[in-house]
């Protein structure tokens, strides 16, 4: 099969296609033909070593595709199964893998696997965000970093649906317009003036309840001084570099915030919770609450080019591979 390799961090010239050997699924395990793969800025930080492992590697985190082969002791799935996962472990981009069967979901009818795709890590990563790191609030008001990217668009529309006041931050007046159709009723350009005075004036003085920031290092104090007294600053993401160190002192300062720096494989550690978080999530997206815009799609084989645009902060929405 064809999949794509690095045999040394750096930049997107390192991702070769190669052809790979798949065995046969491992008790507990089901092998899965790929028809999509969801893009992530993870997969930069495997590529670059910003997430350390092994080489040779393969970047990848979520995809979508068919059961083709059961290992032994597999309950719950059979062969030609419409089926999706995020895994902790990179490996995506290629054309079959085999995976445990404890990480995968069924798609439901109605959704389409190039959506499952992009919604595995992106979907739920929005869903813990909203419901369990901080359960939104109807009339609060919210920061979203990044709001027409793949998370940033599914993060407006469910907050706005849960009845929050969301104020997003993208990076052109093109993204500020896909921004507002998503759910944000206030949009603003980063690198336009200070970040926390236009929240303040947005907020009449208050602040934020919640900022969400998948850009790290470039907007991380911003952030803190757009929150509320008891406001909480959720670091989720590092697009701009790794943020560097804090004082505790700087979140008392600011009215004794509160700062996470969460990861979805805690919140899906066990078979109950990621079923429950897939259920939500699929429901989100039948009942229209979330649409999922795919915003470019692109051969596996062109997966360097991929991240070219995505560190180029050319794409909008969410990117998907087909193999």
């Amino acid at each position: 099969m064809k999949c794509i390799q690095f045999h040394e961090h750096g930049g997107p010239e390192v991702l070769r296609v190669e052809d790979r050997e798949l065995a046969r699924p491992a008790p507990g395990e089901v092998q899965i033909r790929h028809t999509a793969i969801g893009l992530n800025y993870i997969d930069v930080y495997d590529r670059t070593g910003l997430y350390p492992g092994e080489l040779p590697g393969c970047p990848g985190r979520e995809a979508a595709g068919i059961v083709t082969a059961l290992g032994r002791n597999v309950r719950g799935f059979r062969v030609g199964d419409r089926v999706a996962y995020v895994h902790s472990a990179p490996g995506a981009y290629c054309q079959a893998r085999n995976l445990p069967a404890a990480r995968l979901v069924k798609i439901p009818k109605g959704i389409a696997e190039e959506q499952a795709a992009a919604l595995m890590l992106k979907g739920l990563t929005a869903q813990f965000l909203l419901r369990r790191t901080h359960r939104v609030q109807r009339g609060e008001a919210i920061l979203v970093h990044a709001a027409a990217g793949g998370v940033g668009l599914l993060l407006t529309q469910w907050a706005k649906a849960l009845g929050a006041k969301v104020i997003g931050v993208v990076g052109s007046e093109a993204k500020a317009e896909l921004a507002r159709k998503h759910g944000c009723r206030h949009v603003l350009l980063s690198g336009h003036g200070p970040l926390a005075p236009q929240v303040r004036r947005l907020t009449r003085g208050a602040g934020v309840a919640v900022v969400y920031d998948s850009v790290g290092r470039d907007t991380f104090m911003d952030s803190l001084d757009c929150l509320r007294p008891l406001g909480l600053m959720v670091s989720f993401g590092n697009a701009s570099g790794p943020v560097p160190p804090i004082a505790p002192l700087e979140l008392s300062r600011r009215g004794s915030l509160f700062l996470t720096r969460p990861t979805l494989f805690n919140y899906i550690a066990s078979r109950e919770q990621l079923d429950s978080a897939a259920r939500e999530l699929f429901s989100a997206v039948r009942k229209g609450v979330l649409r999922v815009r795919i915003g470019q799609r692109y051969p596996l084989t062109e997966a360097a080019q991929a991240h070219r645009d995505l560190e180029a902060r050319r794409t909008t929405g969410s990117t998907v591979l087909i193999p």
